[in-house]
């Protein structure tokens, strides 16, 4: 999807009321208001392979580990997506956010959940 007024977005979020958990509450709460629909599926690595394969259009999450990322980010490089942090710069792997999309919404996901 090129428009994020379009686009299908997923998300996760842990069990433990953190301030990161109610900053994710809040972009859910926003961007479910502008997109399709947010979904939250459980896995961040199969999140990751659904960007790849678009089935969905972007995701994003905080309080992420290591290997929950390591291999979707790949998969979804090598898709032709995009994978940064939430304000654009690079992603490592031992960041604990993390933005992706299809590459077509990247910015406008990015302008959204920075404002």
């Amino acid at each position: 999807m090129k428009e994020l007024g379009k686009s299908l977005l997923v998300t996760g979020f842990g069990y433990e009321l953190s301030e990161l958990w109610e900053r994710n509450m809040i972009l859910f709460k926003r961007l479910t208001k502008i997109t399709q629909g947010v979904r939250r599926i459980g896995s961040a690595a199969v999140d990751l392979c659904h960007v790849a394969c678009g089935k969905v259009d972007g995701f994003w999450e905080y309080e992420l580990h290591p290997w929950d990322t390591a291999a979707g980010i790949l998969i979804v490089e090598e898709a032709g997506g995009n994978v940064s942090q939430m304000d654009g710069s690079a992603y490592s792997i031992f960041d604990n956010q993390i933005l992706t999309s299809n590459s077509l919404i990247h910015e406008d996901m990015k302008r959204v959940i920075n404002s």
